[in-house]
């Protein structure tokens, strides 16, 4: 069982047990937390899809620890003109483990509105009045 699921800003494929760098949380190391924004669940084949977002469905996790990532080189350089630029920084992380993911038990939105709209247009071909077609002239050649 996996799910797709946004943190943070981001959008990440989860499943239970895994562990996800994710940008800096406000949680204290050890708190748990629980996401809402679910984009999609896949429980083994059955995919549910979310219009945006599937109403109910949440994903727990546990804040591991806060650290600091590797240092990102921002290097910056004009040829010939002498202008070189070096520059750098540690992007703030945190650590959290998936806990578990929970689906609100919603149907599939997008194949519920597939559904509507070829009922709809069936029903409409079916009602209307069937039109023949008039046979297109012939154009004559005419040389003068």
């Amino acid at each position: 069982m996996y799910a797709i699921v946004e943190i943070a800003g981001q959008q990440f494929k989860v499943s239970k047990d895994l562990k996800v760098y994710v940008n800096r949380l406000v949680n204290e190391e050890g708190s748990k937390v629980s996401f809402d924004k679910v984009y999609l669940v896949d429980d083994n084949g059955s995919i549910t899809i979310g219009a945006p977002a599937i109403e109910g469905a949440s994903v727990e996790a546990k804040v591991l620890q806060h650290l600091k990532g590797d240092k990102v080189i921002v290097f910056k350089k004009k040829r010939r003109k002498g202008y070189k630029k070096r520059n750098g920084h540690r992007q703030y992380l945190t650590q959290i483990v998936i806990e578990g993911i929970t689906t609100g038990g919603t149907v599939k939105k997008a194949a519920a509105k597939k559904a509507v709209v070829a009922e709809a247009t069936t029903e409409e071909v079916e009602a209307a009045p069937k039109v023949k077609k008039a046979p297109k002239a012939k154009k004559e050649d005419t040389q003068e």
